[in-house]
């Protein structure tokens, strides 16, 4: 199917692009269909990954895998996106050999897939719990005595039996509450790497593995450091669990997007097959099935309408709130509501390629992938936690050497201290949790963002170019105006105009039909009688309807024919100069009116560009079309720079020329004719209505076809990098400030050291904070418009 571009007057492909995404969803679909062998692309659920670390690890190890093309990790999910040709065991057994336990779901669908990760993450989350339960249980009784009664010292027989026994009971805290951490580290070690698991058992292994000397042989320790630390293995390893776990529901909310646009697409569908209903699940309905949709029913898959009148609410699609009216031809998204009629339409895409599925597999996608500065998180982790086993060392040496006594009992609570403030599990939760809120928050207005790359850039845009046509503009000559100059009024005028029209595929004609059939008067074109049809090149056309002789067209031909315009030419100038397309309509030689077509401004795109003109960019409109449309439209918009005359070809050099100035160029236009200049860009937005999305022209696709959506883009984009950055910021600066602070560098002044027991209670909630900052996105709305 093809339309002709109003500017250029040349037909637009959209058979070409609809094709080539066709194409694009085939092969997803037979990728996410492949066995287990091989896969073009799979997901693996990570079991063991504590930090940001690990993050950089996993990949690694996937990526060093033959066939392996990517593989992106989303920390926050602990799950895994690998894309290439590999055998699935070939995965698991990377990812085991980098120390972690790797996983396929088993999930037939992302419904079923999502409903498995919750069940995981809850059952966690209890033996989280469970072990919390157990290790605060002995570590909060100890805390209190040691806070109460006094020193946790060993002199007596007596003192040593009883710690024993403590210390027995606090080993089987750490067996059974602290295991992962200790098997992780061993992992970790055993693969020449170091992570979060590292740090949390060398910091409770050797506060316990001193406190049994001291216990054993406290002899060999001076009498002043006969001190044991059971209560901080205790309370550290519980407080680390109640933080993991907080934070494990805390994550479990930022996958509502993705839940809400799943729970669209209805269970069943009604189908019609050999003259029968049959009500059958969604995964059996065929290509080219019919199905029928009642009142308030949702609609089960793509498809068009082939009976029936209804109005279709696409909100949750496309974030519209009005209601679309649908009819026959028209196109149906899954997921989307009818509101009235009782419809039949042909299932056009089902399964994995509806517009739905890929919605869904795209914020998948992009909450998966990391923005730059996320991956600057994973670089400082990486180097972060050897660096940090440096400085505890280093620490204990000091108070070893230069310490007051008992040196040795400083040197373990400071390198204690040291190791367990400093893990960077907050860090690595930064960037992923606020890219999944923001995806999510976006999909839900109707925003597709497609990499995290997008995401932060598109917050940086300086300059702004629109395309007119179809984007500023309706993209559609409407008739705008009809100047009634005779006897006739202008409902007989419309419809003598369109049934002298009906016959044409001119864009100005259709404009006139439709105007027409918008008032009612279908019937009457239809039954109206035309003859002796002429078309006169360049002046307009004429011919018989009813008995009545018409003449249709320019100034010219009603001059040719002598009939007397009066003032009626400076009121057509006036149109003109509105970027209206003035034509005059004669019947039976005597002047009747005059009809003037126009591609409109859409309602609400004066109001966007103003939103983005107030947020400090820079907007700019390219067209195709004539200077004095262009500079109409432009004035109209409120846009005071414009380029026209520009053909498709040259619309990638204006993008340039801009960047040359030292613009971040944002580049919004159908995604087709504009694909150059959108892939030029440093942002391209594709404007798209309905289900003919144009997804993989543009980084950013904007699902409805209103500017709103361009700046509710840019201002979730603004707010999510604006989130990350919070995030970075707490997570960082707590773990670079909160080490002196652990390594004593307060003592020598004010006498005070920092406990490991509070250490571990920081470290821990300082994950929670993370995630909860990020939640705070949820809240987020873009201006009101």
């Amino acid at each position: 199917m093809s339309s002709v571009n109003t500017e250029s007057g040349k037909p637009e492909c959209h058979g070409d692009a609809e094709s080539r995404i066709h194409h694009h969803r085939h092969n997803n679909a037979s990728g996410h269909q492949a066995n287990t062998d091989s896969t073009e692309h799979q997901d693996l659920i990570i079991e063991g990954a504590g930090c940001a670390s690990c993050v950089g690890k996993i990949e690694s190890a996937l990526k060093q895998v033959t066939g392996v093309t990517a593989a992106e990790m989303n920390f926050a999910q602990r799950t895994v996106s690998v894309t290439g040709n590999a055998a699935v065991a070939e995965l698991i057994n990377a990812v085991e050999k980098a120390g972690y336990n790797a996983k396929v779901s088993t999930a037939e669908n992302d419904e079923d897939a999502l409903d498995e990760k919750e069940k995981a993450d809850w059952a966690y989350y209890k033996k989280l719990m469970r072990e919390m339960t157990i290790a605060l249980s002995l570590g909060v009784p100890l805390m209190i005595y040691s806070v109460t009664v006094g020193e946790m010292t060993v002199g007596t027989t007596g003192e040593r039996i009883a710690w024993l026994i403590v210390g027995l009971l606090t080993l089987g805290v750490m067996v059974f509450s602290g295991k992962h951490f200790f098997v992780g580290a061993w992992q970790s070690f055993k693969n020449h790497s170091a992570n979060m698991d590292t740090l949390i058992a060398l910091g409770t292994g050797t506060a316990w593995v001193y406190s049994m000397v001291v216990v054993f042989v406290p002899e060999m320790v001076p009498e002043m450091a006969r001190h044991v630390y059971f209560e901080a293995s205790a309370m550290i390893i519980g407080l680390i669990d109640l933080g993991l776990a907080l934070e494990l529901k805390a994550r479990g909310r930022t996958s509502e997007a993705i839940k809400r646009l799943i729970g669209l697409q209805p269970k069943t569908a009604r189908v019609v097959r050999d003259n029968k209903e049959l009500d059958i699940a969604i995964d059996q309905v065929l290509l080219n099935d019919v199905v029928r949709v009642r009142p308030g029913e949702k609609i089960p898959v793509d498809g068009e309408v082939i009976e029936g009148h209804t109005a279709i609410d696409e909100s949750m699609l496309t974030g519209e709130p009005m209601p679309v009216e649908k009819a026959v031809g028209d196109t149906l998204a899954a997921g989307t509501i009818n509101k009235t009629g009782s419809i039949l339409f042909k299932a056009t895409r089902v399964g994995k390629d509806t517009a739905l599925a890929q919605i869904i597999n795209m914020v998948k996608r992009a909450q998966n992938s990391k923005p730059p500065i996320g991956r600057l998180a994973d670089v400082i982790s990486a180097y972060f936690v050897p660096v940090v086993m440096i400085i505890a060392v280093s620490s204990a040496l000091v108070w070893l050497n230069f310490g007051p006594d008992p040196a040795v009992a400083y040197a373990i609570v400071s390198a204690t201290t040291v190791l367990i403030i400093a893990c960077p599990c907050a860090l690595g939760l930064a960037t992923p949790m606020s890219v999944m809120v923001g995806v999510g928050k976006a999909a839900e207005a109707g925003v597709l963002i497609r990499n995290g790359e997008a995401l932060q850039t598109a917050s940086k845009i300086t300059a702004m170019i629109l395309d007119k046509t179809g984007t500023i503009t309706l993209g559609a000559p409407k008739v705008t105006d009809v100047i009634i100059a005779g006897k006739y009024d202008e409902q007989t005028v419309l419809q003598l105009a369109a049934t002298l029209e009906s016959g044409s595929e001119h864009p100005l004609a259709m404009a006139i039909v439709e105007s027409a059939q918008e008032r009612n008067l279908q019937r009457d074109i239809e039954t109206g009688k035309v003859s002796n049809f002429n078309a006169i090149a360049g002046h307009g056309v004429e011919a018989e309807v009813d008995g009545k002789t018409l003449l249709f067209g320019n100034e010219k031909l009603m001059r040719e024919r002598g009939i007397d315009l009066g003032n009626f030419v400076e009121k057509a100038q006036v149109l003109a100069a509105d970027a209206k397309t003035p034509m005059y309509f004669a019947i039976d030689n005597i002047f009747a009116a005059i009809i003037a077509v126009a591609d409109p401004i859409k309602d609400d795109s004066i109001a966007a560009i103003k939103r983005l003109q107030h947020s400090g960019i820079r907007v700019v409109m390219l067209t195709g079309d004539n200077r004095d449309t262009a500079k109409a439209v432009a004035n109209k918009a409120g846009i005071t720079e414009f380029f026209a005359e520009v053909l498709p070809e040259e619309k990638s050099k204006k993008v340039q020329e801009l960047q040359m100035q030292g613009e971040i160029v944002g580049m919004t236009g159908d995604g087709i004719n504009d694909a150059p200049a959108l892939a030029i860009a440093n942002v391209g937005f594709a404007i798209g209505t309905g289900t003919d999305v144009a997804i993989e022209s543009a980084d950013i696709t904007l699902m409805r076809g209103s500017l709103h959506g361009l700046a509710d883009a840019i201002a979730v984009s603004k707010a999510t990098l604006r989130n990350i950055k919070q995030n970075l910021f707490g997570a960082f600066i707590y773990n670079a400030a909160g080490v002196p602070f652990a390594a004593g560098v307060l003592y020598p002044f004010f006498g005070l050291l920092l406990s490991p027991v509070i250490a571990g209670a920081a470290m821990a909630f300082s994950s929670l904070t993370v995630v909860s900052n990020a939640n705070r996105l949820r809240l987020f709305k873009a201006q009101e418009h």
